[in-house]
């Protein structure tokens, strides 16, 4: 590896936290040497919180495989893809999306994926304000939309996937565009008159209500997305085969491990789910990111220019 470099793609993407990692000894998954996990933020989450929602669960895979974690929380979606693609984390937990941007650059082997009621799926959204007069989706024209991480797949792709196949571009007919890094910043944006419409997560939506942070009686659901693959956990390909299996068969038999109970089992947002399928198949990401291959480069660059604009 070239610590220069490495050094310097930490410092661009905002991983100074990580940068001993660089230089660190190759973690070998002992109390000394822990596996570096790194996950996405979550919606509005503190740090420690979204460590809180993980902990549980890593320290039951600690207790049956005595691999040890050292957890962390990204900065951003990218900055999760980066330490991944760099070899500076072992064990990461994405979104659908940013884990498919990993594995394409070889950093990312799909580990596990969290089961709740039989099903490894969430739902993205649109949603305005319950007395908009905002109707339909083209009805978005010409109106300010609030997007959440530009690398969310529920707060940003599917649903600019979704403008797209409707002749709408988002760069050129809507409003105005707000980028504001997460759903539960989207979320306030709406909520705070600040935006027409706001795209996030139906987990996301649903935490607030339960949170009681909004009444769900101001807010209407403008557009709700087809089932989306559950966020994935994902291990480093380099990692070696043994502790590979052994982390695959750990995780796929967390509910199960003695000393877990049913409220520590949580996935993102630090929501409760049932189980996690260490045996999930890749092709269910692979078309959810056929399905999403509009959503381009130049894509995101051209609305994230429109969202610099004043």
């Amino acid at each position: 590896m070239n610590i220069k470099k490495t050094l310097l793609q930490i410092l661009a993407i905002g991983l100074l936290p990580l940068a001993t990692f660089a230089q660190a000894p190759k973690p070998d998954g002992s109390a000394q040497h822990p596996l570096r996990v790194m996950l996405i933020p979550a919606d509005g989450g503190t740090e420690d919180g979204t460590i809180a929602d993980f902990q549980p669960i890593f320290n039951a895979v600690t207790r049956s495989t005595d691999i040890h974690f050292d957890i962390r929380v990204g900065q951003s979606y990218g900055a999760v893809v980066e330490a991944m693609s760099n070899e500076l984390v072992d064990v990461a937990f994405f979104g659908p999306i940013s884990y498919l941007q990993a594995r394409k650059r070889g950093g990312a082997e799909l580990l596990a994926v969290a089961v709740s009621k039989g099903e490894s799926v969430y739902y993205a959204g649109i949603f305005v304000p319950a007395d908009s007069d905002i109707q339909k989706l083209e009805d978005l024209k010409g109106r300010s939309v609030a997007f959440g991480d530009v690398n969310s797949t529920s707060s940003f792709t599917y649903q600019v996937a979704l403008m797209l196949q409707n002749d709408i571009d988002p760069a050129r007919d809507l409003g105005k565009i707000r980028m504001t890094g997460s759903h539960a910043n989207s979320l306030g944006a709406l909520t705070s008159g600040q935006v027409d419409a706001a795209c996030f997560s139906f987990d996301s939506y649903l935490k607030a209500v339960n949170a009681g942070a909004i009444d769900p009686k101001s807010i209407r659901v403008l557009v709700k997305s087809d089932p989306i693959p559950y966020p994935p956990l994902a291990m480093h390909p380099k990692l070696d085969k043994e502790t590979r299996a052994k982390l695959r068969a750990a995780f796929d038999s967390i509910h199960k491990t003695e000393g877990v109970t049913p409220d520590m089992i949580r996935g993102y947002g630090g929501k409760k789910v049932d189980r996690y399928d260490g045996y999930f198949s890749e092709e269910i990401f692979t078309k959810a990111g056929e399905a999403l291959a509009a959503v381009t480069n130049d894509v995101r660059g051209a609305m994230l220019r429109r969202a610099s604009e004043r």
